[in-house]
């Protein structure tokens, strides 16, 4: 479901609810409305029929005339009662229960009549009237107690109503509404990251099932985006790798040039003496030729290997070992361009976990750049060391070339920027950038003209694990 679809139903939920909590309470506080009215009168009723059966009593054993006539006085008064407020009286109790009292009423009314006209006080119409008042009295009495009943009721139900929906809003504010909450804070955390890594050329993608609502877009275009500018990078590393191939290529032809004389010259010492040669001495020339041979088949593994477009594979690695497979492919141009190198490599320094071959193109990079900036006899400096805590590999690259002006430094990371005219690509630096930068590592560059310019690379060591052995 999408999250619009789920905040509408979320929504609706909380109204539907707080709906069906009005409707009750509206009907509740009508009920109680009425209730309390017909209380209030058939309360009025029931102190007018208890000073009836006083009056009973003053009649029957004071002989009071007077009584009888307060008797008849206080029934016609309570049946205009009964008739005023029947609308508010009959809601409350029923037609039933209201037609009984007012019965009730009418039989003690026309006893009493009856007992006033012939002015009786025997002990047959004292009885009768008397059980008259008794049953209006008892029949109004336990109207009202069941209508306070009625009354106590609705009043415990309306408190377990409100405490039913309260329960009812604590579990949707404190499970579901989280709920939903952290669906879109998990999917906007992810993707948060991802751009994250992005933006340091790390260009991963988010695993694991993607959500079917409108984060579950925005990650499906994130991880296309992260798998393009992937293959984009990957794209530009060969594109600059072949372009510094063509440079390469022409010191290791120089480079297998060497050996091929060599061999040429054992051969023909080896026909010339051929016959005068014992048998030890002609294997000895044969290894001098095998030699050669695996001299120059180490030269073109090398360069194919520089060259073979290769998916990134991260495994810890010894920098140093990089450094002296890179020094390798660019040594025949160090000794034509007669560049002396000075290395002091720490034995000691940490793995990195790298892919070997980016960062062997990041140093035929700035190593190519360097000899192309300095003249016959300068030096090339390379360093490695630690940190105190071993948790970072520092590669010094420094060279005592022609250097650069601070505007020209401020640029050499940007693509396609180069101070080599139409002999250069501009990307070979910003290259090195990017896959510094995708080893989790910095690259930075210090410069002065006419005293060289410094490449410094600090790299993340490979975790160490922690020794358990007590």
């Amino acid at each position: 479901m999408t999250i619009k679809r789920t905040l509408i139903l979320h929504g609706v939920i909380i109204i539907g609810l707080l709906a069906l909590m009005g409707m009750f309470a509206v009907h509740d506080v009508g009920t109680l409305t009425t209730s309390s009215r017909y209380m209030e009168i058939q309360e009025g009723l029931n102190a007018s029929f208890l000073q009836m059966r006083l009056y009973e009593k003053n009649y029957f054993l004071f002989k009071d005339d007077q009584a009888m006539r307060d008797i008849l006085s206080i029934i016609k008064a309570a049946g205009k009662t009964l008739d005023s407020f029947s609308d508010a009286m009959i809601p409350a109790i029923g037609e039933a229960k209201y037609q009984a009292l007012r019965n009730s009423l009418s039989q003690y009314e026309h006893e009493a009549q009856l007992i006033a006209e012939s002015g009786t006080r025997d002990v047959v119409a004292e009885t009768t009237l008397r059980e008259f008042g008794r049953r209006l009295l008892e029949l109004s009495t336990r109207l009202t107690r069941e209508e306070r009943a009625k009354i106590d009721k609705i009043i415990t139900k309306a408190k377990r109503g409100m405490l039913a929906s309260f329960l009812i809003f604590l579990v949707l504010a404190v499970f579901l509404t989280p709920l939903i909450y952290r669906r879109i804070f998990s999917s906007m955390k992810k993707v948060t990251m991802l751009a994250r890594d992005i933006s340091k050329g790390r260009f991963r993608i988010i695993d694991g099932k993607v959500p079917d609502d409108e984060m579950g877009t925005v990650i499906t275009a994130m991880n296309s985006m992260s798998q393009e500018l992937r293959l984009r990078e990957d794209e530009l590393v060969q594109s600059k790798k072949l372009g510094s191939l063509g440079v390469l290529t022409a010191g290791v032809a120089h480079e297998i040039t060497n050996p091929l004389n060599n061999i040429s010259m054992i051969a023909q010492t080896y026909q010339e003496m051929y016959d005068m040669l014992p048998r030890e001495k002609r294997i000895e020339f044969m290894d001098q030729v095998l030699g050669e041979c695996e001299r120059i088949r180490a030269i073109v593994v090398n360069l194919l290997d520089f060259a073979k477009p290769k998916v990134a594979s991260f495994s810890p690695g010894d920098i140093n070992e990089v450094i002296n497979r890179t020094l390798g492919l660019v040594q025949n141009m160090l000794d034509v361009s007669d560049i002396e190198v000075h290395l002091d490599l720490d034995s000691g320094i940490p793995t990195v976990n790298m892919d070997k071959h980016q960062i062997n193109q990041v140093f035929v990079n700035i190593i190519t750049n360097a000899i192309q900036a300095m003249k016959p006899g300068q030096d090339l400096t390379i360093r490695t060391t630690t940190t105190e805590k071993r948790d970072e590999v520092h590669i010094v690259i420094e060279d005592t070339g022609k250097g650069m002006s601070p505007e020209t430094l401020s640029h050499i990371f940007d693509p396609f920027f180069s101070t080599k005219g139409v002999d250069g690509t501009g990307l070979g630096l910003s290259v090195s950038y990017g896959i510094v930068k995708n080893h989790s590592g910095t690259i930075t560059a210090s410069s002065e003209v006419d005293k060289g310019t410094t490449f410094e690379i600090h790299l993340p060591a490979t975790p160490q694990m922690e020794d358990t052995d007590e």
